[in-house]
């Protein structure tokens, strides 16, 4: 087997630009654990620190004009990743705005590729910004996981410090289940797109 071709690169995006944002605790726990798995290679994306635009630009329009810098900076990343990994909180019910026009800037960097959701908030541990994720990403073609990894009173659940207090087995098992599936989807699509490149 070969060890290069076989490695899988994630791209783990922080998807919460707010001030005072619970999103890099979640994600360096999140990135922790897929660091474990020999086989990844991690790139944490914070939206915070990419300075993408807030208005978008036509994708239809034919200007000739490049990518604002901030979109053509991002894209490589993205067109890079085997997969990508999304720690999004739930607000009003869904996903951050600073995430969804992140979506919107791309469309070929996201398609035929697989996407694991890890969220978090309140009661619901960000059950409805997952799903809400599904119907965005399934518009611009890319797969998500069947699983999730959910994290309901999040604030209860790190110490002060960032750090995991108290593994439990449903955790253990969801972190898991949603690599073990993105890393399958990964590799299936990833031989897939080489076999017959994707033009939907």
């Amino acid at each position: 087997m070969d060890t290069v071709t076989e490695r899988v690169r994630v791209a783990v995006i922080i998807g919460s630009t707010r001030e005072g944002r619970f999103g890099p605790r979640v994600a360096e726990w999140f990135a922790a654990h897929a660091r474990r798995r020999p086989e990844l290679d991690i790139d944490l994306v914070d939206l915070a620190e990419t300075g993408l635009p807030e208005a978008l630009t036509d994708p239809y329009a034919d200007t000739g004009a490049p990518p604002p810098g901030p979109v053509g900076a991002l894209a490589p990343r993205l067109a890079a990743a085997d997969a990508f990994v999304v720690v999004t909180p739930e607000y009003n019910r869904s996903i951050p705005a600073p995430l969804k026009t992140a979506i919107d800037w791309f469309y070929r960097e996201w398609q035929a590729k697989p996407v694991a959701v890890v969220a978090y908030g309140r009661d619901s541990g960000g059950a409805l910004a997952a799903a809400h994720l599904r119907q965005v990403f399934a518009e611009v073609h890319a797969v998500t996981v069947p699983d999730a990894v959910l994290l309901p009173r999040y604030w209860e659940l790190f110490a002060p410090d960032g750090s995991w207090p108290k593994p439990t087995a449903d955790r253990e098992a969801a972190l898991k289940t949603t690599l073990d599936q993105l890393i399958w989807w990964a590799h299936a699509l990833r031989e897939a797109r080489t076999a017959r490149p994707y033009t939907g």
